[in-house]
């Protein structure tokens, strides 16, 4: 399956909005400040079938609209959906929404935009968003910013290395380690302020029979979530976006003090993670079988009616010379795919998707809203949960996109998934783990 900064007010509220990196080299930077009708989806199973010759294209008047989730996952595909109703309403254009399984979207995204891909997509900010764009696969979109209510940190999170715009962000979420409530009143727990609280915090649950965290990797990319934050607090912000870059050794002694401190805390985890998707991990906390889970706050999603039982902390403090100021908080949105056939529809509806209008239209359809990146989106579908998203967010010094998001996308996949599900698998060989991935990083990276 990822950030930055200070607070802000917000028409008249003081949860910020929203905080964000961007693709400059430092890639510090502070933002501050966040009705499913009805809609004809078509739902090709593969993601390379989408955008075929079959209802759409610019002679129709149809925008096709790609999506990352299908109808099963509930609060995600409600909102994406919602969204593309609501502009099909607002603007009188036909939506064609094209629903795909997330981690088939993930895996098939090259050769979708290789072939016939929908107008306008689901992606991310970040490495990957600027791959693209240096690939020629995702059209430049300059010409829609600047757009209402997104503030200069957004347009420079959905900048390339050319200096041109090339995506529309919609939302973002902190990555943090969840817990429930109830769970921790029940047994008289407390979120940590310090590691030596932390480490009591999880042996106190072991010994009531309960296993501290939930875990689930059979999709590859949840536990890079963990890598990341480990890197983040051992060895700072600076050296993680470098690794992610290529810049540093996958052999060196920092990167081996984050597995081997990932490899104390395993006892803490659910076992056997790679049979686990972290929707079943989810689960498991909320039956009360885990305390905690480190993931996005669209964990919520996976809980029912024990989401509004979630709370969270920011994972604590490891080096004090390094502090406990960066997180993982993913910026989703929109591209508009070069080999799309209606380049001027896409422009136009991916403008309006970075709309207040269009995050309005989202929460309003979802039990789980998301947190909107536009200043001007409504606060009043927000839950405790997401407001303090929001403050969490806007509160740290750095920000990181997701490993998956701010690395090269083939090192991502075909390196560091295996290589972190073989750690996971023997976490007493880091040196042949690290050696491996320098030995593919050096030629990928050069």
């Amino acid at each position: 399956m990822s950030r930055p900064r200070p607070t802000g007010a917000l028409g008249g509220t003081s949860v910020p909005r929203s905080a964000l990196v961007t693709m400059a080299a430092t890639r510090r930077t502070i933002l501050r400040g966040a009705a499913l009708s009805g809609l004809a989806v078509g739902g090709a199973s593969l993601l390379a079938a989408c955008g075929g010759d079959s209802g759409g294209g610019a002679a129709s008047g149809t925008v096709k609209f790609g999506i990352n989730e299908v109808e099963a996952v509930g609060a995600a595909y409600d909102r994406l959906t919602a969204i593309g109703a609501a502009y099909e309403k607002e603007s009188g254009t036909k939506v064609a929404i094209n629903s795909v399984d997330h981690n088939t979207f993930q895996e098939s995204i090259n050769t979708y935009l290789q072939g016939t891909p929908d107008d306008v997509f689901t992606w991310f900010a970040g490495f990957r968003m600027a791959q693209f764009a240096e690939n020629g696969l995702i059209s430049d979109v300059s010409d829609v910013w600047p757009i209402d209510g997104l503030n200069d940190s957004f347009k420079q999170a959905s900048t390339a290395a050319d200096g041109k715009q090339y995506f529309v962000p919609i939302s973002y979420y902190p990555w943090a380690v969840f817990y429930r409530k109830s769970v921790f009143e029940k047994n008289g727990w407390e979120a940590p302020a310090t590691n030596d609280d932390f480490m009591a915090l999880m042996d106190d649950m072991q010994g009531k029979g309960i296993t501290p965290f939930a875990f689930g990797d059979k999709d590859g990319w949840p536990a890079m979530g963990t890598f990341d934050i480990l890197n983040m607090r051992l060895n700072g912000f600076d050296f993680h976006m470098s690794l992610m870059a290529g810049n540093e050794a996958w052999d060196g002694d920092e990167v081996k003090l984050v597995f081997d401190t990932w490899r104390q805390l395993l006892p803490y985890h659910q076992e056997d993670p790679l049979g686990r998707t972290w929707q079943e991990a989810a689960t498991s906390m909320g039956k009360g079988e885990c305390g905690m889970y480190l993931l996005g706050t669209f964990v919520v999603d996976a809980l029912g009616e024990n989401g509004e039982d979630l709370d969270f902390f920011t994972f604590p403090e490891l080096d004090s010379s390094i502090g406990s100021d960066a997180l993982d908080a993913p910026i989703d949105g929109f591209c508009v795919a070069a080999a799309g056939k209606n380049q001027e529809g896409g422009k136009e509806m991916i403008k309006w998707l970075g709309s207040a209008a269009a995050a309005d239209a989202g929460n309003n359809a979802a039990d789980a809203p998301f947190i909107a990146a536009n200043e001007g989106a409504s606060l009043s579908t927000y839950s405790d949960l997401q407001k303090k998203s929001a403050e969490v967010v806007g509160a740290a010094a750095n920000i990181a996109q997701f490993m998956d998001r701010d690395t090269n996308a083939d090192f991502a996949s075909t390196v560091m998934i295996p290589s972190i599900q073989e750690f996971l698998k023997n976490p007493d060989d880091i040196d042949g783990v690290t050696a491996s991935i320098q030995e593919q990083a050096a030629s990928i990276f050069g």
